[in-house]
């Protein structure tokens, strides 16, 4: 700001006390002329009174532009940090600075959470590069050789339906309270859903199936559920081999949805760790392809619907999850 602008912006910031004072020197010069007083020593005292109130409006102004040419500097320099501010002159001042701290602090926040919120997701569709590339790679080992499997094509071209859904769904998992439609749904029609997806791979690595009967309703969102009880039968079939899973659900109080496999199983220590976003664990690394998200994704999705979800394991031994769905559903930000 050119030096004409500032005096001009610090004679409006002060009209008021300009103007009082010189309604209280008009004041008393009316006082004593009503009186009879000599003009002269009127007219000498308010030279007087002029010539330091110059002076005080000089040093004012000084104070006014150092001030301003501070808070400049700030205001260059406060992408990388907030910096010294001048001095707070009067009470006013202060709460104005104490305000600037608590919205910048607040602003360092929201940018540190969207920072890493944007290095979550470059991490990840980095990792979904990744595996895409597996599964396009071998239908092309497939289309190239003789013999061709029109059913390893199919689970080659199921896996990337598999990475494309979980990245959608990952995108969309902030805003998941917006995007819930709660209703009463019948647990064996989620089940019929999540079980009809997977029956292909099920077939082809001759897994057997068993889903008992249930007439257990529950609250939840039809799609999210679905997505869980997806991922989980994924989980499941991934690592086993042989033997089958199992699918029945538990009434009581609170209705529990078990899912068993008789797969490779989980190591003790990893369990506690199973729903950190991108942990493999022992089995994962050993797999190469695990993205860790899964899991985490099911976690994150279960919390919003007040569903508890727990896994217990023993390597060799299978695993089991369950899901344990609430009386009364309460919905969390």
């Amino acid at each position: 700001m050119k030096w004409g602008s500032l005096l001009c912006a610090y004679i409006k910031r002060r009209t008021k006390l300009f103007f009082g004072t010189l309604l209280i020197l008009l004041i008393f010069s009316v006082v004593c002329y009503l009186y009879g007083y000599p003009l002269e020593p009127l007219l000498y005292a308010s030279f007087i009174c002029m010539f330091f109130g110059f002076l005080f409006g000089a040093y004012d102004f000084y104070c006014f532009a150092k001030k301003h040419f501070a808070l400049q500097n700030v205001l260059q320099s406060i992408e990388a940090h907030l910096g010294t501010l001048p001095s707070a002159g009067n009470l006013l001042e202060s709460d104005y600075q104490e305000l600037l701290h608590m919205l910048y602090s607040k602003n360092c926040h929201l940018r540190s959470l969207a920072d890493a919120r944007e290095k979550e997701m470059l991490d990840y569709y980095t990792l979904w590069t990744h595996q895409i590339k597996t599964p396009l790679f071998a239908m092309r080992l497939l289309l190239q050789s003789d013999s061709l499997s029109a059913r390893e094509l199919e689970q080659e071209l199921f896996k990337i339906e598999e990475y494309t859904q979980m990245a959608l769904y990952y995108q969309r998992l902030e805003s998941l309270s917006s995007d819930l439609l709660l209703k009463e749904i019948p647990l064996s029609t989620l089940i019929r859903q999540a079980v009809k997806k997977y029956a292909s791979v099920f077939i082809f690595k001759k897994l057997s199936l068993t889903v008992e009967e249930t007439t257990e309703t529950v609250l939840t969102d039809e799609k999210w559920l679905v997505f869980i009880l997806e991922q989980l039968l994924s989980n499941a079939l991934k690592y086993t081999t042989s033997g089958g899973v199992h699918i029945y659900a538990i009434s009581g109080k609170q209705t529990t949805l078990m899912i068993e496999d008789t797969g490779i199983g989980i190591r003790r220590e990893d369990i506690p760790r199973l729903f950190e976003r991108g942990f493999t664990g022992y089995n994962g690394r050993m797999d190469k392809k695990a993205s860790g998200l899964g899991l985490y994704l099911c976690r994150e999705i279960s919390q919003k619907l007040s569903i508890s979800l727990s896994i217990t394991s023993e390597v060799g031994c299978g695993t089991k999850v369950s899901l344990t769905f609430p009386a009364h559903i309460q919905l969390l930000d």
